[in-house]
């Protein structure tokens, strides 16, 4: 089915998709396919080659990490924090965060920022 514009990009409407299958492992590489990125919300599918990760950074919004495979090492202030498939993480706002895969993974992550005004 044709994709139709709106907020929703880079997928098929109307239909069941395998979500963990939507994108591929690459060796050396981190692959993203992004879904709907605005000012209030970004929603993209990472896949992650094993050691591979995303240097130390902050975003502007909560940023929720939904594994769907493999295993990350996510190092959120001083806290270090290891997720698996199934296992979500919430990174708050304004905190340095920095993501490393420890097998190579999948997640969704979803980040949610204050409305502007």
């Amino acid at each position: 089915m044709a994709e139709k514009p709106g907020l929703i990009k880079n997928i098929d409407f109307s239909e069941p998709l395998p979500l963990v299958n939507l994108v591929d492992y690459e060796k050396g590489r981190v692959v993203s396919r992004t879904f709907a990125q605005n000012e209030a919300v970004s929603l993209t599918l990472f896949a992650f080659d094993e050691g591979e990760g995303l240097s130390t950074h902050a975003a502007a919004g909560d940023a929720m990490v939904q594994v769907l495979d493999g295993e990350v090492s996510l190092t959120i202030g001083n806290r270090e924090v290891f997720a698996r498939a199934g296992e979500v993480v919430v990174m708050p706002a304004d905190i340095p965060h920095s993501v490393n895969a420890v097998k190579r993974f999948k997640m969704i992550l979803t980040v949610i920022k204050e409305p502007k005004k």
